[in-house]
């Protein structure tokens, strides 16, 4: 089975990580994630975090580097997640999501984070307050 890359950002601007809430599918509605989408055939990751959130958010990030870690999100699919800068734009939630949030770092779980996406928002966090 092939499996297809689902590129997650942690988006850091002024000290600050971006939060999305879903919409959609009804499954994942009303929980947060990392903003970000599939990777299409001949994309790199990076290119795949740039347009996605730029879909989604109406946003330019420079991607910067990975995080260590993989994780399934459904059979076929694995998430990566890699750090971003905000570049230009205001995030403003135009895809699959209804509410976005900058959070500080210690104010990162006050919203219900998907399980999958936990591991890589303590990550971002703890590269934040380096």
């Amino acid at each position: 089975m092939t499996v297809r890359v689902v590129v997650g950002g942690a988006v850091f601007d002024q000290g600050r990580l971006l939060a999305a809430r879903r919409s959609a599918p009804p499954e994942l509605a009303g929980r947060w994630e990392l903003p970000g989408g599939k990777a299409e055939p001949g994309e790199t990751p990076q290119q795949t975090l740039v347009r996605e959130l730029r879909e989604e958010l109406g946003v330019e990030v420079r991607p910067l580097e990975r995080l260590p870690g993989e994780w399934t999100l459904k059979p076929g699919y694995v998430l990566q997640v890699w750090t971003a800068e905000l570049c230009s734009g205001e995030p403003r939630p135009l895809e699959d999501h209804d509410e976005l949030r900058w959070l500080p770092p210690d104010r990162v779980n006050e919203v219900d984070w998907l399980d999958e996406d936990r591991p890589a928002v303590a990550e971002a966090i703890r590269r934040l307050r380096a």
